[in-house]
């Protein structure tokens, strides 16, 4: 799995098609998850980038260290599934997406990601798969951190 974690003071998606076009979810102060999973994830991978996103340290403390986690900040987090964080563009100009999971694989594990964040009692907010959304957020530092579940 590969994410982009992103510390804001809000973040929000608009649906942009299907049933719930216009709904919009938003959070407050923490996290904007963008994720993408590739074809070889599973369980594991779910488990290792949402233990990881909880205890990341990238608020600061008092003394403006690195050095506090967004469940130590009772934050939010703003999951969005992100397929073409698996692009590659060794064939040329046109992105090719192979290494990323079919939806029916890369769905129920997002969900899962999603699941195991919300188990830790912070408020945790997802953007629908697979639909167009329009993403919003104000970045806080900007801090933004590339996670791939390969390299932990």
């Amino acid at each position: 799995m590969r994410a982009v974690a992103t510390r804001v003071l809000s973040a929000s998606v608009t649906l942009r098609d299907g049933p719930a076009a216009g709904e919009r979810r938003a959070v407050g102060p923490g996290l904007l998850v963008l994720l993408g999973v590739g074809a070889g994830d599973g369980e594991e991978q779910a488990r290792k980038l949402a233990d990881k996103l909880l205890a990341l340290r990238i608020f600061s403390d008092a003394r403006g260290k690195f050095d506090r986690s967004v469940t130590d900040e009772k934050g939010e987090i703003l999951l969005v599934s992100q397929f073409t964080l698996y692009a590659s563009l060794k064939g040329g100009r046109r992105p090719d997406f192979t290494a990323a999971a079919r939806p029916e694989t890369a769905e129920p594990l997002y969900r899962r990601v999603a699941a195991l964040l919300a188990a830790s009692g912070l408020t945790v907010r997802a953007g629908e798969f697979g639909a167009s959304m329009a993403v919003e957020s104000v970045n806080d530092g900007p801090v933004t951190v590339l996670m791939d579940t390969d390299a932990f």
